[in-house]
């Protein structure tokens, strides 16, 4: 079955960068040709105008240009606006079963990111996340200190996961699986989007923030690993606390030793989180000392759950604020994660 879609990319002053999202999106596999909407929005430069004279026929290709007043110029807004003009699209060609597909205006997909995209999709997810790789460039290099930061703490997220995987696997998300699930690769089926109200127009985590709603409904994120697209190494990036400002924090860190949550924490995390599914179709009693609830709030929240995963994402947001995690030095965590995942106790 081959499903209409429909590419969102906000694009704000990225005259740059929008040449090599072009003629990647020229490039995707697909039986039809690639539907791109790009929204300018706040552009001081000619990035609308740049947008389409390019590819021509290569691409279905809309682009719209707005102006949020200063309050509202951020990644928030301009990704629910992008996005709800994709809806739109999807409505208008009838395809209430289309797919709308959110990328950023620094990346370069590769050829098979839209099929794959897809292919997840009609396995069963409602969403899908797609693993985020700095590309390295002479406009944007990668220096050797930052890819080895990268990978430190990939491999410390992985171990993290594999923890997760052992204590409360997932049927939906089956391991291999990777961890992420922003506006630089995210797919998401119409009725899910609409399901939710679209992206939340917060300045930043928007892409967070809609997952949650997402999973707050019961909808099923999935992780595959098939699914990766690339973005620029840049530093200054358009979005606050986006891939460009975790990047510049890496840069001023050095080879400093770095802190992330310990591996007891994510331990414990993992072991609550299956907790609070097996109460779901089971007793909650035991389950209101955890959460700081009544017995009869956890059934009644159980009741209008329609599965685990809404279950724990609602009972999870009445959790009061928890203490800060207790940190562990990066390297070390790891490898006592992954020592972590290998003992058969952790599954009993």
């Amino acid at each position: 079955m081959s499903r209409d879609a429909v590419i969102c990319v906000p694009a704000r002053d990225e005259r740059d960068c929008l040449p090599a999202l072009l003629r990647s999106v020229a490039a995707l596999e697909g039986p039809v040709r690639p539907r791109l909407l790009i929204l300018a929005n706040n552009c001081a430069d000619d990035t609308a105008a740049l947008a389409r004279a390019g590819q021509g026929g290569r691409i279905d290709l809309r682009v719209l240009e707005a102006r949020f007043a200063p309050a509202e110029a951020h990644a928030g807004s301009a990704r629910r606006a992008a996005m709800a003009a994709g809806a739109d699209w999807l409505r208008e060609l009838g395809a209430m079963d289309g797919v709308l597909l959110s990328t950023d205006a620094d990346a370069t997909p590769p050829p098979c990111w839209l099929q794959a995209n897809l292919a997840a999709i009609e396995a069963g997810a409602d969403a899908v996340g797609g693993r985020i790789l700095p590309e390295d460039t002479d406009h944007h290099p990668l220096p050797p200190t930052l890819r080895w930061r990268y990978q430190q703490v990939e491999r410390y997220w992985a171990a993290v996961r594999a923890v997760a995987d052992r204590i409360d696997p997932l049927p939906h998300d089956p391991p291999p699986r990777h961890g992420s699930h922003t506006g630089g690769s995210l797919a998401v089926t119409l009725a899910a989007f609409l399901a939710v109200g679209g992206i939340p127009a917060l300045r930043s985590g928007e892409d967070n923030a809609f997952i949650a709603a997402l999973e707050q409904q019961g909808l099923r994120l999935r992780h595959d690993p098939a699914v990766w697209n690339t973005v620029s190494a840049r530093r200054e990036g358009r979005a606050e606390g986006g891939m460009a400002a975790e990047m510049q924090r890496w840069d001023q860190a050095g080879e400093a030793p770095m802190l992330l949550p310990s591996a007891a924490f994510w331990w414990r995390q993992a072991q609550r989180r299956r907790q609070i599914r097996q109460a779901w179709r089971g007793d909650t009693r035991a389950l209101a000392t955890l959460l700081g609830g009544t017995a009869a709030e956890l059934a009644a929240l159980a009741a209008a759950s329609p599965n685990d995963i809404a279950f724990l994402a609602r009972a999870e947001a009445l959790l009061p604020a928890s203490p800060a995690a207790p940190c562990q030095e990066i390297e070390a965590a790891t490898r006592e994660m992954e020592t972590m995942a290998a003992r058969d106790i952790l599954a009993a």
